[in-house]
């Protein structure tokens, strides 16, 4: 579980955040809950760009700090377009992760 406040990650069994000290939600806020997504400090826009334009090297993976993926897409081509073109939709649509597992969701450069 991460702080919605500064980002960090908590124990789920906790109330505050020990870093920041911000509530925490939990799941026994009732139905209805979503829980928050762990924000990346990269730049949406700049990984949509990278992936867009040098995709097939893998470059936008190398961005957020996934190396081994990236080193696979340049071997395989982007997985022959294929593995682009799914990195390009989870991109879009706000599910695409850096290397710590954190959403990124910032369209700021």
């Amino acid at each position: 579980m991460f702080c919605h406040a500064c980002g960090k990650e908590v124990a789920a069994e906790v109330s505050f955040c020990p870093n920041c000290g911000a509530a925490l939600r939990t799941s026994a806020m009732g139905p209805g809950y979503r829980a928050e997504k762990a924000m990346s400090p990269y730049s949406r826009l700049a990984a949509l760009l990278l992936c867009l334009f040098l995709g097939g090297l893998g470059v936008h993976r190398f961005y957020v700090g996934k190396v081994g993926t990236g080193v696979a897409m340049i071997f395989t081509l982007g997985g022959l377009g294929i593995w682009v073109l799914i990195d390009l939709i989870m991109i879009i649509v706000g599910s695409f992760t850096d290397a710590e597992g954190r959403f990124v969701l910032d369209w700021q450069t």
